[in-house]
Order: C-alpha cells, then sequence, then structure tokens
C-alpha cells in the first residue's frame, strides 16, 4: 500500500495545478484582504465559534477549537488586530506553546447555520492583560489570558464543504450514542486512574457547567 501511494505522490506545483485543472478565476485569486472590511467585523461579533491553527518552531501542527457567546470571542481592536480570549482549560496549551515559538497562526471563524466561512491568518501574540479584557469579560470574568492577532490576510471562504458534509443538517446527524460518551472514549485510549463512574461525573454537562468561566 505505502508504494502504491507514493507512485502517486503529488511533489510539484505543476502536478498539483494539473490535478486541480489549472489556476484559481480572478474572483478567487483576489478576495484576499490585508485588512478587516466592516462587513467581516460584524459577521466576527456574530461568530461564536472558531478554529485556532499554530505549529511550533519545528512545523509541528495543533488546531483548537474556541468557543464563547457571539461578540465575546474574537474582538475587534482595530482593522489589522483582532483579539480572542482565553477561559478555563485544562492547561495543556499546545497553541499557546507554539505562538512562543512560531507567531504564525490561522483562524476559522464559523457561524451556526452558515455554509461561508471567514479566514484570517496573521502573527500572534499572548498577553495577561489589557483594557479591553472588560470587553471580553463573560458572566463577570474577566479572560486568564488572550491571543493578539496583527491580521495579515482575511478572506471569506465558499460553502462548498459545509455542502458536501450537510454539518447544519440535522437529519444528517448520527445519533449521540453511536459513539462511546466522552468518559468510554477516555477510558479506551488512556490509562487513567479514574473510574468510568467518576469520569461520567466529570464529563457531565452540568460539571463541565461549572467549570466554563
Amino acid at each position: 500500500m505505502t508504494a502504491e501511494i507514493t507512485s502517486a505522490e503529488i511533489t510539484t506545483e505543476e502536478e498539483l495545478r494539473e490535478v486541480l485543472g489549472g489556476l484559481p478565476n480572478r474572483r478567487v485569486a483576489t478576495k484576499v484582504r490585508p485588512d478587516l472590511h466592516p462587513s467581516q467585523v460584524e459577521w466576527l461579533r456574530t461568530s461564536p465559534f472558531c478554529v485556532i491553527a499554530t505549529s511550533d518552531a519545528d512545523g509541528n501542527c495543533d488546531a483548537s477549537p474556541k468557543g464563547d457567546p457571539a461578540g465575546h470571542l474574537i474582538h475587534v481592536l482595530d482593522s489589522r488586530t483582532v483579539a480572542i480570549a482565553e477561559r478555563p482549560g485544562n492547561k495543556r496549551a499546545d497553541g499557546y506553546l507554539n505562538i512562543l515559538a512560531n507567531p504564525h497562526v490561522g483562524i476559522l471563524s464559523l457561524i451556526p447555520g452558515r455554509q461561508d466561512t471567514l479566514r484570517i491568518n496573521g502573527r500572534a501574540r499572548l498577553v495577561r492583560d489589557a483594557p479591553f479584557f472588560a470587553d471580553l469579560a463573560v458572566k463577570g470574568r474577566k479572560p486568564i489570558l488572550a491571543m493578539v492577532v496583527d491580521i495579515d490576510q482575511v478572506f471569506f471562504h465558499c460553502a462548498k464543504s459545509f455542502m458536501r458534509s450537510q454539518l447544519w443538517q440535522p437529519s444528517s446527524w448520527p445519533s449521540p450514542d453511536d459513539l462511546p460518551s466522552v468518559a468510554r472514549l477516555c477510558k479506551l485510549v488512556q490509562d487513567t486512574p479514574e473510574t468510568l463512574e467518576e469520569l461520567e461525573r466529570h464529563y457531565s454537562p452540568e460539571h463541565y457547567e461549572k467549570l466554563l468561566y
């Protein structure tokens, strides 16, 4: 199988363009902006969820989901700068450790029900406090830190991936019980000292609700 994959590997841009069918059209090629348009600012104010991609100095990658009430997730400081709050979590800090070694980040911003997305690429830094932290407070609690991103590129991404996946179509969703619970998955893939019952209590929505802010 490995030999079959290697023989079909794409190794040059010329080969890639041949498979893709050429270059993007002008509208697609020129949609990238260096700063936020007012419509993109409004998008960020409406979005409650994003995924942040980072990599360390050696290129090891991480993609981390972030969520908050709309208007409190990605805070626009100006047309070239945004900030994303960090809330209490598991302290792994994979993405933040990457940023300390390599500031380049990618952000994919989603709005439930919308099949298009907003993408931001830029350079990030971490701050432990700033005047805008008050604007990011949820339930009276400020972020424990924030990631400030200087924007290099921003653009809307088309809807095809969401249309193919039918992500927002409830009729296409599997039953939550089709896979083991989070607690059972933890016991299956990790050697943990907790019992399954203890893990079920820990991962219960009621317990997690107390840990959000």
